[in-house]
């Protein structure tokens, strides 16, 4: 799936994976009045369908054969929406596509006062995003990712087109994520930045200690708790912020030479240590991971 970059392959991956946006494309009405029972209080349903259908989305899910699609949207908390998608009928076992999404602006946190600079800016937030093919179960020498049930749809790239398109065309200054595991951070880093240089770099930094070992193991291995700082004490994943820049003031700050400098400090002073006792031990107590 998405794999992990340097900055500077960050930075030609962004140019060699950049989504283009046509006039034409653009054919919502912008002028609707906001409410809770529209997608982002703008889009009803059918447009929301046209657009996974213009965007080729139905059509990678007729290939599974996950067809017919139906959706369901829950504005019980709006602004923040909970979007999914299912394959025939409305049951969990059915789900394809569970997406907690919303507009808005940056929450600033009193512990992070420096974040207070990217406050102006607009995003198009995901707070929760699962891909899944509800028909495929895993082999038995599949290992899954933690929080997994099914095999993914690996369509990333072309669900990662969909935002960019809705952002662009809402105007949103960026995508704002918070990656819940550490392996989503991974995933999305071809595309997102983390706003704090310093954890960006500690990502980049247990990648690049541990490239022989295998991303889902790596995966698992953070979250059993089983990697170790440089002081021996465990590593505990603790989730930020991370956005694709879209603003201009954005993309420059990423690609500052202070931002990069205390990122690459950050990756060259780490050093992490894997506790394969504890991995072992663990491990096989895991319900999900066939032995």
């Amino acid at each position: 799936m998405i794999s992990m970059k340097k900055f500077k392959s960050m930075k030609n991956s962004q140019r060699n994976n950049s989504f283009t946006l046509n006039k034409e494309d653009i054919n919502l009405d912008l002028s609707r009045k906001r409410g809770s029972s529209l997608f982002l209080g703008k889009y009803s349903i059918q447009e929301v369908e046209a657009v996974l259908k213009k965007r080729n989305f139905l059509k990678e899910a007729q290939k599974r054969g996950l067809l017919p699609l139906k959706s369901h949207l829950n504005s019980s908390e709006f602004p923040l929406q909970r979007f999914q998608l299912f394959h025939k009928k409305k049951k969990p076992k059915n789900l394809i596509v569970d997406l907690k999404i919303k507009e808005g602006k940056l929450n600033l946190d009193p512990k992070r006062p420096w974040l207070a600079s990217f406050s102006q800016f607009r995003y198009l937030i995901l707070e929760w995003l699962t891909l899944q093919n509800p028909l495929q179960d895993f082999s038995s020498n599949q290992i899954p990712l933690p929080g997994q049930e099914h095999p993914g749809l690996s369509l990333g790239k072309k669900v990662m087109n969909l935002f960019v398109y809705l952002a662009r065309l809402n105007r949103n200054d960026g995508i704002l994520a918070y990656p819940a595991y550490f392996h989503n951070a991974l995933l999305f880093s071809r595309y997102f930045y983390f706003f704090n240089p310093e954890k960006q770099g500690e990502i980049l930094a247990i990648r690049k200690t541990f490239s022989d070992v295998p991303f889902r193991k790596l995966a698992w291995i953070i979250h059993l708790k089983c990697l170790r700082e440089k002081d021996k004490n465990v590593y505990e994943w603790n989730a930020e912020e991370q956005v694709y820049p879209l603003n201009k003031d954005l993309k420059n700050y990423f690609d500052s030479k202070e931002y990069k400098k205390k990122a690459k400090q950050k990756r060259e002073e780490e050093r992490y240590s894997i506790d394969w006792d504890c991995y072992e031990k663990k491990i096989k107590n895991e319900p999900k991971i066939k032995q």
